[in-house]
């Protein structure tokens, strides 16, 4: 048997899914107190694509770079000052590097402080949507919104990665909730607990007035773009709170649709009637900036999803060699859930 090889996929050129290359090369080694795990899932995100796309965004690497951020693997090798993990434990964490965090990889050293342990019997997919989907959603819908139960909840994207989540967690926390998503999708948006509004050919703001009267508590919108947050601020009732999640208008109207969004929502908090627009911080930063909160809540949904009361909803499961592939799914739309890479190591969990 010869020496150990990592297989790594990487953006060669900014453009089409086609810029994905898979390159072969020595596993990497540990720093002083990393752990290098060997990847069983990975998941790819719209910032992944976003990455690949477009030259010149903030916090974007020189050319290759390797894709992801969110990762289950086994422990392979432990730098010699980390010492929470034993070799073959199966972790699950987060690059934090949002879109350029190297998870597109048969192998990755990462600080054990970012690692999490995953129950056992836990699918490593199933785990892998939850360090960036789930958590992304919990911080959102609890930390920034601060949904209490009984509340209404409206969610746009309903049947996407994120979406998805949102819906699971806001059922446990007793909200009512209502998710847009084009009507083949309406059946899996019921399903997880929402009434299902069709955002292509119904007005979503007619239709939450027409089931609520009065409007909704939280609005968790991921689309963007001006006129699709001030539509999503008109669904609010009194005291009700708007939570700008992202811009996946961009896949359609381009870059454009962040500066515009970011105009918006400057503009919806100066208006002076009781709803609010709160800053939303990414992830990434919530997380370096709340370590306890990272750990505790992974810790919380890998342990929910280990006793079934969460589900992940995962849209396909995609070779690493075939990563070209998984990003075309996602350009495409009309998925439902999460685009999840796998290794061999995966198929012989």
């Amino acid at each position: 048997m010869g020496p150990i090889k990592n297989h790594r996929v990487v953006v060669t050129e900014h453009g089409g899914p086609d810029v994905l290359q898979l390159v072969e090369e020595d596993p990497p080694e540990p720093g002083p107190s990393e752990v290098r795990i060997k990847v069983l899932a990975a998941g790819v995100s719209a910032f992944d694509l976003i990455y690949r796309r477009w030259a010149h965004l903030p916090g974007s690497p020189k050319l290759p770079f390797t894709l992801g951020e969110d990762v289950v693997g086994v422990v392979d090798q432990n730098g010699p000052r980390a010492t929470v993990f034993e070799a073959g434990q199966m972790v699950a964490g987060g690059t934090w590097a949002f879109g350029v965090g190297g998870g597109y990889s048969e192998f990755l050293c990462l600080p054990e402080s970012e690692l999490v342990t995953v129950p056992a019997g836990v699918d490593p997919a199933e785990a892998a949507c939850l360090v960036v989907n789930y958590l992304t959603a919990h911080e959102h819908l609890h930390h920034i919104a601060g949904a209490r139960s009984g509340e209404r909840l409206l969610v746009h994207g309903a049947a996407g990665g994120v979406g998805t989540a949102l819906l699971q967690l806001g059922k446990l926390a007793g909200l009512e909730m209502f998710g847009t998503a084009a009507r083949d999708q309406h059946e899996l948006v019921s399903s997880l607990g929402a009434t299902p509004i069709d955002y292509q050919t119904e007005d979503f703001v007619a239709r939450i007035q027409a089931l609520t009267d009065d409007g909704v508590d939280v609005v968790i919108d991921p689309v963007g773009g001006a006129k699709q947050l001030w539509r999503s601020y008109r669904t609010l009732r009194q005291g009700g709170r708007l939570v700008w999640l992202g811009s996946a208008a961009v896949d359609q109207q381009g870059l454009r649709v962040a500066p515009f969004s970011m105009a918006m929502a400057l503009l919806l908090r100066l208006i002076p009637d009781g709803k609010r627009v709160p800053s939303c911080p990414t992830l990434d930063k919530h997380a370096k900036a709340h370590p306890d909160w990272y750990h505790t809540t992974l810790t919380e949904l890998l342990d929910a999803l280990a006793t079934n009361q969460l589900e992940p909803v995962i849209a396909q499961r995609i070779p690493l060699a075939e990563a070209a592939r998984a990003h075309e799914l996602l350009e495409r739309g009309g998925h439902t859930g999460k685009v999840v890479l796998t290794t061999d190591a995966y198929d012989n969990t």
